[in-house]
């Protein structure tokens, strides 16, 4: 694979940084898994996040074009549904390609540590 000079070789671009936050990788993963949609009091306990937590992330998300967000009434009760949108799945999508050649890039690493630490006369770590 021919690297850009210009950039590390395990620099990883790709990681976007709206999604890589621990939170809104949970919320982002939760959403992809249910294509219907959540409601904010499952998205909330999916993700271990309080109300305030949850609001700002999915803000963030929204803003960002994400997620899609419905305010609505179930049984007379307020009801809000969360969904991821298409750009949200696709960005989501490029983001796991990027996270995958992280796992086989250190996973690589590790086993090429495997060999080379006894030749040096070390023990692996």
């Amino acid at each position: 694979m021919d690297e850009d000079p210009s950039t590390g070789r395990f620099a990883y671009a790709g990681l976007d940084r709206l999604i890589h936050e621990r939170a809104r990788l949970s919320v982002l993963t939760s959403l992809v898994a249910h294509a219907k949609g959540l409601g904010f009091g499952d998205l909330k306990h999916l993700c271990g996040l309080t109300d305030g937590n949850l609001s700002r992330h999915l803000q963030v998300l929204q803003e960002a074009g994400l997620v899609e967000i419905a305010k609505g009434y179930d049984r007379n009760r307020p009801h809000t549904l969360c969904r991821i949108s298409a750009e949200g799945r696709r960005r989501y999508l490029d983001y796991l390609a990027v996270l995958e050649q992280v796992v086989r890039d250190a996973a690589a690493a590790a086993r090429q540590d495997l060999v080379e630490a006894p030749r040096r006369g070390l023990a692996p770590a």
